[in-house]
């Protein structure tokens, strides 16, 4: 058994790698808007915040009625009880990754869970 998982995606509106790439530790989504588009729904979350990383293009996220430009190489953390929505810019589309993670459950990270050799 490897103990390494890899997949390629294309350019669907939303792909989820969680299933795909057998996480266990977070979701990661990509995320395509064409000009003018935005995610259809306003969402929260009881415990995952979120880390968007906009990837190309350029948008908005309105979080908690808070218009928040997005660029690309933006990145954004969210909250887990902020209610938000993403949009794209009327004359660009938008491309971005969600990371979900629980929050406030990171304990060590980079150097310190790291094992040399």
């Amino acid at each position: 058994m490897s103990n390494f998982t890899k997949v390629n995606v294309g350019q669907e509106a939303r792909t989820e790698l969680h299933d795909k790439l057998s996480l266990t530790g977070a979701e990661i989504s990509i995320n395509n808007l064409p000009a003018g588009a935005s995610v259809p729904f306003v969402h929260s979350h009881k415990k995952n915040e979120e880390i968007y990383a906009v990837l190309s293009g350029s948008g908005k996220a309105v979080i908690d009625g808070e218009s928040v430009e997005l660029n690309a190489g933006d990145w954004l953390r969210i909250s887990p009880a902020a209610k938000r929505q993403f949009f794209a810019a009327d004359n660009s589309p938008i491309s971005y990754i969600c990371i979900q993670v629980k929050a406030g459950s990171l304990e060590e990270y980079t150097a310190s869970d790291a094992e040399i050799g």
